[in-house]
């Protein structure tokens, strides 16, 4: 059954992208832009579905502005004789702090969090809808010059204490073919992939510097940067946007 998708109205300032030479700018909204997390795994029968249903939101045009789609794959299934080699024990983690934290009801796949909230609508056909008339947060800013990384987040309330970056690769069109496992004899198309996920530390209040990590993987990528508190999954405000490889 073909999977649909909504999004409500967008807030008055979008998220927009500028380019300076060889360098790239992404501004969020002052609003929290809404986190899409999809838990994943190419040893899971159930997740090829839910995966290009994911796909399919690379031709919205929210995309970047209203809805961040991030596919964590997970290795817990890695047992079932199939590694998944986007794979990550950390991506596990993230998931289980969901649980841990009351953010979903259990761990498992496909399982998906909108907005740092566990997300079942698509089991039912359900259009996706996004939180509305979102206090603001603040404008978080993402500049990225080749692999170096500058983001300036410019808060309109107080922020939670200790915010942390986190900055992601992602990577897209990418076909794996499945020789063993769950989905033994298919071949499973991936979008919106984290290739990586780095944590960084600010270098000053409200700055961070870093250098995005490595990974050719994917017809074409983009980037992501979000905030979060201390011991809570769910992103405080989220930037990103397409770049070249």
């Amino acid at each position: 059954m073909k999977k649909s998708w909504k999004v409500l109205p967008a807030a008055m300032l979008l998220a927009s992208a500028v380019a300076h030479g060889s360098a790239l700018t992404f501004t969020s909204k002052e609003q929290p832009t809404s986190v899409l997390e999809l838990y994943t795994s190419q040893g899971c029968s159930s997740c090829p579905p839910a995966e290009k249903w994911l796909s399919s939101l690379t031709q919205s045009p929210d995309l970047w502005k209203q809805v961040i789609p991030l596919a964590f794959h997970v290795d817990y299934w890695d047992y079932l004789g199939w590694q998944d080699p986007f794979a990550n024990q950390s991506y596990s983690a993230r998931q289980r702090a969901y649980a841990r934290t009351g953010g979903t009801s259990s761990v498992y796949t496909p399982g998906f969090v909108v907005a740092g909230h566990e997300w079942r609508g698509w089991f039912q056909n359900q259009p996706l809808r996004l939180p509305e008339k979102q206090k603001a947060v603040g404008t978080l800013q993402l500049s990225l010059n080749n692999n170096d990384v500058e983001i300036e987040f410019e808060p309109q309330q107080a922020p939670p204490k200790g915010l942390t970056l986190y900055l992601a690769r992602l990577g897209f069109g990418i076909d794996t073919q499945i020789t063993k496992g769950e989905n033994a004899g298919k071949t499973i198309k991936h979008d919106f992939v984290v290739l990586s996920l780095q944590q960084v530390s600010a270098t000053s209040d409200n700055h961070w510097r870093t250098k995005l990590h490595k990974d050719p993987r994917g017809e074409r990528q983009a980037v992501v940067a979000w905030l979060g508190a201390p011991g809570d999954p769910a992103p405080y405000q989220a930037v990103g946007g397409w770049i070249s490889q």
